[in-house]
C-alpha cells in the first residue's frame, strides 16, 4: 500500500517533530490532539522550529510555508479516517497508548496502518488492543527529528511483511533510513543509550567529576555532538527515567536501575531543556546558559 496521508495523534514535542518533517516532504499531515489549546500551542511550537531553521539558513521562507500549508492542526480525531497511516505520540504510558490505538482501530479505514512512536514498550503488548495486530508496527524516531536520518522500525509479534515493506518505503521518502527491529525492551538505541546517561549520573552523583567536566570529557574524548547529561536534558528526564523503570522492570539488569539523583530531579520538576532546569539550565530557546558549571544540584 502507498502511504500519501498521514496523521499524528499527540501534539507534544515529538508530535510536532514529526510532523514538521513529514510535511517538508510533501505530505499531507493531520496533527490531532485533545483540546483546541493544545492544537494552537502545537501549531506555535511547530512555527517556532521552522523560524530557528530559517534564521540559521536551513529553509528558506517558501518552503516554510510549504511545510506548514502541509499540516493541518486540529482536535478533530475523525480526521485521520481518510489516512492511510497513524502514528501515536502521546506519553510513554502503556495503558494510555492501548486506549488510543484501540480507539482508532475503529476510526482508521481497513487497510491504515497504526504506529507507535514508543521508545520501550513492547509492539506486541500495544498491538493486541487491536483486532489488526499484523498492520500494528513500531516508528521510534529520534529527536531532533528533522536532524536524525534513522527511524526504527519495529515488528510485533504478527505485524505483516506487508506493513513492513509500506512503512519502509515511506521512510525511505523522508529521506531516512529505516532499521528493522524485532520487538525487544528498549529496541536498539533506547537499550543502549540508557546505561551510557546512567552511568553518568552516577558518576556525578558520586563526585567523580562535575557536570560540565563529565560532558566535556566524553563529548571531547569520543566527538559527540552533547555530553551524557546534556542529551539527558535534551530527551527530557521524566523520559529518560520512564525508559530506566521500563527497562529495568522487563530486563531486570541493573545498569538500568535508575540513578537517584536522576529521581530527585524528576521529583522537584527539574525536566531538562523543556522546564529551563534539569543537570544544566536552559534559557528560553533551549540553549545551553553557557556558565562555568552551572549544574543545580
Amino acid at each position: 500500500m502507498r502511504i500519501r496521508k498521514i496523521a499524528i495523534i499527540g501534539a507534544g514535542t515529538m508530535g510536532c517533530s514529526i510532523a514538521e518533517s513529514i510535511g517538508e516532504k510533501g505530505f499531507q499531515v493531520f496533527l490531532v490532539d485533545r483540546t483546541e489549546e493544545l492544537v494552537e500551542n502545537a501549531k506555535h511550537r511547530v512555527e517556532l522550529s521552522l523560524n530557528k531553521r530559517l534564521e540559521k539558513w536551513g529553509i528558506t521562507e517558501a518552503e516554510k510555508r510549504v511545510t506548514l500549508s502541509q499540516i493541518c492542526f486540529t482536535s478533530q480525531l475523525d480526521n485521520v479516517a481518510v489516512c492511510d497511516l497513524v502514528i501515536e505520540a502521546v506519553q510513554e504510558d502503556l495503558d494510555t497508548k492501548k486506549a488510543i490505538l484501540s480507539e482508532l482501530d475503529g476510526v482508521c479505514h481497513d487497510r491504515a496502518i497504526l504506529a507507535s512512536n514508543t521508545s520501550t514498550l513492547s509492539i506486541t503488548e500495544l498491538a493486541a488492543a487491536t483486532q489488526r495486530p499484523e498492520k500494528v508496527i513500531g516508528l521510534h524516531f529520534l529527536s531532533p527529528v528533522v536532524n536524525i536520518k534513522v527511524v526504527e522500525i519495529v515488528r510485533g509479534l504478527k505485524s505483516s511483511d506487508e506493513t513492513f515493506e509500506s512503512t519502509k518505503k515511506f521512510i525511505k521518502s523522508l529521506d531516512k533510513i529505516g532499521v528493522e527491529i524485532h520487538d525487544s525492551p528498549g529496541f536498539v538505541t533506547t537499550r543502549l543509550i540508557t546505561p551510557f546517561l546512567n552511568q553518568a549520573m552516577n558518576a556525578l552523583m558520586e563526585g567523580v567529576a562535575s557536570a560540565s567536566d563529565i560532558d566535556t570529557a566524553v563529548k571531547l574524548g569520543f566527538n559527540l555532538p552533547k555530553g551524557p547529561l546534556e542529551m539527558a536534558d535534551h530527551m527530557g528526564l521524566d523520559t529518560v527515567l520512564n525508559s530506566m523503570e521500563v527497562l529495568f522492570r522487563d530486563i531486570g539488569d541493573f545498569s538500568f536501575r535508575p540513578c537517584p539523583l536522576l529521581r530527585k530531579l524528576v521529583r522537584a520538576g527539574h525536566l531538562g531543556v523543556k522546564t529551563g532546569q534539569g543537570f544544566f539550565q536552559y534559557d528560553k530557546e533551549g540553549n545551553l546558559i553557557k556558565e562555568e558549571d552551572n549544574f543545580l544540584y
